[in-house]
């Protein structure tokens, strides 16, 4: 199984190159059966290692510190959140010709959110449980948060989302995708750093009998903007599910306005980014633009 080239700059990953770098730094998993996973994932390639275990294999720079920030920050957040969070096993390092650090993780079972849930009212709760037990989490010493990151503040991305509306044309409608943003930037900022996962979305949620069980992809952890972790009210959620994972977190205006508008950025840059390359992201996305405009 191959992936799509999405990325200009973007490394070349496979079965033979896992298990030569397990060869070599883990010797104790090298004979385990290595299998590619599908998925509309953007900047990681994940291969399945035996019946217990997975490698992720960063495929873009951006990509390449998400290893280091897993291992350092998840095992301090798990105990307080209610869902499961991956487990880190091993950290492998750049060689065979591969740049960046990898790693080995415990196998989290389960489909992703994409129609997967049984009840949704019940995933709303559980999944604004998860979110406000991590806002409740002491942010001393959080990762800095780079300019645009999820978390930070909207206008930072104004540039990028005026340029998607631009590319996309008459593929969305320009006018009322830019008076929705026009309308996010405009809402009061928050008053208080939380934890953020950045990028709840469906292919970052694990479904398990029906009932959300984990959250996984952390890349974009943070302390920031606490509308941020709204995106699942737009993503997942819809009609009464939705009003009931906004109630559970007590969000007010400003703060719905503000994660409509994360929703719209990560929808409207990632419809004008992976057009040509990855359609279960557009899908996701397209989607998910609807739902904002539906409440514009």
């Amino acid at each position: 199984m191959s992936r799509i080239k999405m990325h200009a700059d973007e490394v070349e990953t496979s079965a033979g190159l896992v298990r030569r770098l397990l060869g070599r730094q883990f010797p104790q998993w090298e004979h385990e059966p290595v299998e590619l996973v599908p998925s509309y994932g953007t900047d990681h390639d994940i291969y399945r290692l035996g019946e217990r275990l997975c490698v992720r294999m960063p495929r873009i720079g951006w990509a390449s510190g998400q290893a280091e920030r897993e291992a350092a920050w998840l095992p301090r957040l798990a105990p307080h959140l209610p869902l499961a969070l991956p487990v880190q096993v091993g950290m492998g390092e750049p060689a065979e010709g591969y740049p960046f650090a990898w790693a080995v993780y415990e196998w989290l079972p389960g489909d992703n959110a994409n129609g997967t849930i049984d009840d949704p009212e019940q995933a709303a709760t559980d999944l604004a449980g998860f979110v406000a037990a991590m806002r409740r989490i002491e942010t001393t010493g959080a990762p800095p948060r780079a300019r645009g990151a999820r978390g930070g503040e909207l206008a930072e991305n104004d540039e990028h989302v005026r340029r998607a509306i631009k590319g996309l044309g008459d593929r969305v409608d320009g006018a009322a995708v830019t008076r929705s943003w026009e309308e996010s930037l405009a809402a009061p900022p928050w008053d208080r750093d939380v934890w953020v996962h950045g990028d709840l979305l469906p292919g970052n949620l694990l479904v398990r009998d029906g009932r959300l069980s984990a959250v996984i992809d952390w890349g974009g952890l943070n302390a920031g903007d606490p509308a941020c972790d709204l995106q699942p009210a737009w993503n997942i959620f819809a009609g009464r599910s939705r009003a009931v994972f906004l109630s559970e977190l007590g969000v007010d205006t400003a703060a719905y306005l503000r994660g409509r508008g994360w929703t719209l950025y990560q929808a409207i840059t990632g419809l004008n980014y992976y057009w040509e390359t990855n359609p279960g992201m557009i899908r996701q996305v397209s989607h998910a633009l609807t739902q904002v405009l539906a409440e514009s």
